[in-house]
């Protein structure tokens, strides 16, 4: 039995201007995280995803406005999203608890993302480092960037 063939690790490129509206879901606020939450969030980065992920959601608290959103129900985060985290026109990273894949979130909280990039002056967005780009291709219209694998991740720390 052949192995199924997967993509190569490469960052993708979205038209900013050209979005489909953001999505709403039922009991489930999707919104920017607010300064004061900055801890609470990145622990739950840290606790779902790891330290790089934590780290790039830090930085994405630094800006103003803040560059992180966030997926909650009740006062419990379901996911977050982060965008001018490792650069300048960047999105991610972003993550659902797993329980919670497959419903929406992650869909609202990318195109929440991009549309604050849009008001933020951006035409475009990078997403860097995407390995399997179904769920992306699923949500907004992407191109990939030809040579752009490891991208700005070469030589990260591990």
């Amino acid at each position: 039995m052949l192995a199924p063939i997967l993509r190569a690790v490469t960052d993708l490129l979205v038209r900013l201007y050209d979005l489909p509206a953001r999505r709403t879901l039922a009991g489930i606020d999707v919104r920017r995280a607010l300064p004061p939450e900055k801890h609470a969030v990145t622990t739950w980065m840290r606790e779902t995803f790891g330290l790089h992920w934590a780290s790039e959601c830090d930085v994405a608290f630094a800006h103003r406005p803040v560059g992180c959103h966030v997926a909650l129900r009740e006062g419990e985060v379901l996911g977050a999203a982060c965008w001018d985290a490792t650069a300048r026109g960047f999105f991610g990273p972003i993550g659902t608890i797993e329980s919670e894949r497959g419903k929406g979130i992650g869909a609202a909280l990318l195109l929440d993302c991009l549309h604050a990039m849009a008001a933020h002056g951006y035409g475009y967005a990078i997403i860097g480092g995407v390995g399997p780009v179904a769920f992306y291709e699923r949500v907004v219209a992407i191109t990939e960037i030809p040579g752009s694998s490891p991208g700005i991740y070469r030589g990260m720390l591990r």
